[in-house]
């Protein structure tokens, strides 16, 4: 357990022993004052309620600590601050429960389902599906090793009218090009179709202007978009040609898809289509009518009131009987939810999102739907770059596959300047510019905050220093090298002293278990990050400061090489959580 919240739980209980008041916990902190101890408790928060001053209140705790628990060597009490040293004992024991401990999982008997990525088959993968991949998978694995049944899903937007544009354009300009004859992975050639019927489309809207239409009765009119629109009628008819047209363009995309997901390192355990979805929903709104949730227009329309919910009236099913995309929605999550034994529902998707699933909730909730309210949206800011936002159409997106081959590259370019990874076969060479790389990649995009914007910048996330996946991974490979050197068996440790570093990095291995249950409460992998690279640090100071191979004592030598050995298991579980790899050298 965490060694801080021991600490707590034995307060509050001495706080109801000497004083009698219940629930009361005191803030406990790892002590960086000059004065001895290695915590320090803050003792002003009862000063009000036991109407006496903070240096007695202090005095009183470090002496009811003595003698109620085996926690304390020794306290001192400065203006009001309780700096407490905790016996020796204690850390060895709560290291060895650690190593004792380090696979355990408790079980939360609890499914979740986590929904990330989500594409949409008329163009590739792009920096922006990137973050939203590495968020949902790491929350995901954070979530597995907090306890949680997980399921990892996914539903392909594969019909509308912008799948119809690429398919229009290939028909048009393709002349019966493939994939594997041009040579194209499958995704960046249907994705250059869609490019070529924006460029061709806004020719046609500039010709119509020039004879006299205004601008917005071009965009009407321009023969491309009614034979797309048609396309589109056609298919939801079940036209042969069109349908099969739409199954091998999309056969094409799945493929590529499949390939980009696999160099990411993300995987998927179900994967729904709109295609089979768009239908789901209209059964609810009927239901919904029918209690008086939902109500009809005039001209036959749909909506729900959530006005008195703070939010507006949405509209369900067009005047036509079509759905839109909250209906299939509302479908979608009742079908997940008969057909899984899951109680929590997770939609990995942008902040631009937010409105449309405050709105899904609600009426999720007003369907009677007891669930709702394990619905959850984790809602994530956009991926900035220096020259601004991407545009797909226009074929201006920084592309998935292309960023992690930048990532590759500049890894290679990278290790073979600094001479880290001399003495490895090409082959060998060639696996760790790779997971270097993703490293680079994954570690720069998880370790901010979910919530907050970023800017990309792909030359400082590959740098070898400072709060990165490089810097994370050659500390993991040093401690490897040197448990090599020390030919190296996990021992029970004898009674030794620890010092001041030892027993900060005891405080942080025992801190793994909690930060991931706090990062799987708060869905965030920044967490991890943030530890990962707490942990790091404070192992790299320990290991400039104290001779481990070289220590005079060999007690204390098994000591430092135990301490190294689960700082390296947990730097690796850590970046696993992260979706890194490791390497053994760098």
């Amino acid at each position: 357990m965490n060694i801080k919240k021991i600490i707590e739980e034995k307060l509050s209980e001495v706080i109801l022993n000497v004083f009698q008041l219940k629930d009361i916990q005191l803030e406990v902190q790892e002590n960086k004052t000059e004065f001895e101890g290695d915590f320090t408790v803050v003792t002003f928060p009862l000063v009000k309620q036991l109407k006496k001053n903070p240096e007695s209140i202090g005095m009183e705790l470090g002496d009811a600590l003595t003698q109620q628990t085996e926690l304390l060597d020794s306290f001192n009490v400065v203006k009001g601050f309780l700096n407490i040293k905790i016996k020796n004992q204690f850390f060895v024991d709560n290291f060895q429960g650690i190593s004792e401990d380090f696979n355990a999982i408790e079980k939360q008997n609890s499914t979740v389902m986590i929904e990330y990525s989500s594409p949409n088959t008329n163009k590739p993968l792009h920096l922006g599906h990137v973050r939203n991949n590495l968020l949902g998978f790491s929350v995901a694995e954070i979530l597995k090793e907090a306890g949680y049944e997980v399921i990892k899903t996914q539903i392909i937007n594969d019909r509308g009218i912008h799948i119809c544009k690429s398919m229009l354009a290939w028909e048009k300009f393709g002349k019966g090009e493939t994939p594997d004859v041009t040579e194209t992975k499958g995704d960046k050639f249907v994705g250059n179709y869609y490019v070529k019927f924006d460029q061709e489309y806004k020719k046609e809207v500039s010709e119509l202007v020039a004879q006299g239409m205004t601008e917005e009765q071009a965009k009407k009119e321009a023969p491309l978009i009614k034979e797309a629109q048609k396309m589109l009628l056609d298919w939801e008819n079940g036209e042969e040609h069109v349908r099969n047209l739409w199954s091998e363009m999309n056969s094409w995309v799945y493929k590529g898809f499949n390939e980009t997901y696999t160099r990411l390192g993300v995987d998927f355990d179900q994967v729904q289509y709109e295609s089979n979805t768009y239908i789901l929903g209209k059964d609810l709104i009927q239901e919904g009518l029918e209690k008086g949730i939902l109500y009809q227009k005039e001209d036959g329309s749909v909506w729900c009131d959530l006005t008195e919910e703070g939010l507006d009236q949405k509209l369900l099913l067009r005047s036509d009987g079509t759905s839109v995309y909250m209906t299939q929605d509302l479908g979608t999550a009742v079908e997940r939810f008969k057909q899984n034994d899951i109680q929590k529902l997770i939609y990995t998707v942008g902040n631009e999102q937010d409105y449309h699933f405050q709105v899904l909730f609600k009426i999720l909730g007003k369907l009677g739907y007891s669930w709702a309210d394990q619905l959850y949206h984790l809602s994530y800011g956009m991926v900035e770059l220096p020259n601004g936002k991407m545009k797909s159409r226009e074929g201006t997106v920084v592309d998935a596959d292309e960023l992690m081959q930048e990532m590759y590259e500049a890894a290679k370019t990278k290790t073979t300047e600094l001479g880290k990874l001399e003495g490895l076969t090409e082959e060998e060479k060639e696996v760790s510019y790779e997971i270097i790389g993703q490293a680079a990649l994954k570690y720069f995009m998880l370790k901010v905050d979910p919530k907050k914007k970023m800017l990309f910048n792909p030359e400082e996330s590959i740098d070898f220093n400072g709060n990165t996946g490089p810097f994370i991974l050659y500390t993991y490979a040093r401690i490897q090298s040197l448990l090599g050197k020390a030919d190296y068996q996990f021992k029970v440790m004898a009674d030794v002293q620890l010092n001041a570093q030892e027993k900060e990095l005891v405080m942080l291995l025992a801190n793994y278990k909690p930060t991931v249950g706090k990062a799987a409460e708060l869905l965030s992998p920044a967490l991890i990050a943030n530890y990962l690279y707490e942990l790091v640090k404070a192992y790299n100071s320990f290991y400039q400061s104290n001779p481990v191979l070289k220590a005079d004592d060999k007690n204390v030598k098994q000591l430092r090489l135990n301490l190294s050995d689960y700082t390296a298991k947990t730097i690796q579980k850590s970046l696993g959580l992260l979706g890194i790899k490791t390497v053994n050298q760098m």
